[in-house]
């Protein structure tokens, strides 16, 4: 499996001829979604979920569908009737080749004060990538590759360490980066390698990695 960071939570991951795309929002590039064979979205939130990003990758490959959740569904559902799929928490399904798992039903509390919407995490290939969405949700099974929310109004630096102690995966690439800036990256790739337990890494936007 071939797997490309894009810009913030967005990663395309290809597999036998066939592209997944996960969380394109507003931070992504427009190109990203172009030749998806399916997209997976975990939440709402415009850093995760574009909407016209996620019209054009379905109006230009008419056989592209996209798993998410109820809050997402409804605003896709009506213009590709049987083309979007509405998931939550213990779901399986497969996507363009893909076996995905679905975990999590909450976003992170932000602030007491801000009411939390759903947030649910992709879990693909039985562990071979694992993507929370924004929430700090710890499969249930092994995780090979996690995708490290490293940076956000939700988390701290010692909870993305923690979190990556307890789901123990065997390599991290960071995401949910495009509010660090290159002066504190340094400083999150240090303390995340040295105290979080595994290999961690960070992928240019457009870089990729072989899993």
């Amino acid at each position: 499996m071939k797997l490309t960071k894009k810009s913030h939570a967005c990663v395309r991951l290809e597999k036998d001829g066939r592209t997944l795309v996960l969380d394109p929002g507003m931070f992504t590039e427009e190109d990203a979604v172009l030749g998806a064979d399916a997209l997976l979205v975990t939440h709402e939130h415009p850093d995760h979920f574009d909407e016209g990003r996620l019209r054009a990758a379905l109006e230009a490959n008419p056989a592209a569908e996209i798993w998410t959740l109820r809050s997402v569904a409804e605003q896709l559902s009506a213009a590709f009737p049987g083309r979007v799929h509405t998931v939550g928490h213990g779901d399986t399904f497969t996507a363009a080749g893909f076996d995905v798992q679905v975990h999590g039903e909450l976003h992170a509390v932000i602030h007491p004060d801000i009411p939390r919407i759903t947030n649910v995490g992709f879990l693909v290939d039985d562990g071979t990538v694992f993507h929370p969405g924004d929430a700090l949700t710890v499969p249930d099974r092994p995780v090979e590759t996690l995708l490290l929310p490293v940076m956000a109004p939700w988390n701290k630096i010692s909870e993305v360490i923690d979190y990556v102690r307890e789901v123990r995966p065997r390599r991290a690439y960071d995401i949910h980066d495009a509010l660090l800036t290159d002066l504190a990256r340094p400083i999150y790739d240090r303390q995340i390698g040295a105290l979080g337990g595994t290999d961690h890494s960070r992928l240019a936007p457009g870089a990729s990695a072989e899993l």
